[in-house]
């Protein structure tokens, strides 16, 4: 998938853990799992802006996108 998740990397920045981050946003661990791995088809845009608020962070800290090839550097 050339969607990249990073919600890994703003959780470690805030030190917060999954189940936190889960309680906060309204939306189950499970679930959060699957986004954090990359294993989600789509995000809800509402979600979106409250992983956002919450991390206290914009869009792009949370997801990338990837060549084919390897990571694209802005």
């Amino acid at each position: 998938m050339p969607i990249a998740v990073d919600i890994d990397v703003m959780l470690a920045r805030r030190k917060m853990s999954v189940g936190e981050l889960a309680d906060r946003v309204g939306i189950t661990p499970a679930n959060l799992a699957v986004l954090k791995n990359g294993r989600a088809k789509a995000v809800r845009f509402a979600t979106l802006a409250a992983l956002c608020e919450v991390l206290e962070c914009q869009p792009g800290d949370l997801l990338r996108w990837e060549s084919e090839g390897g990571t694209v550097d802005g």
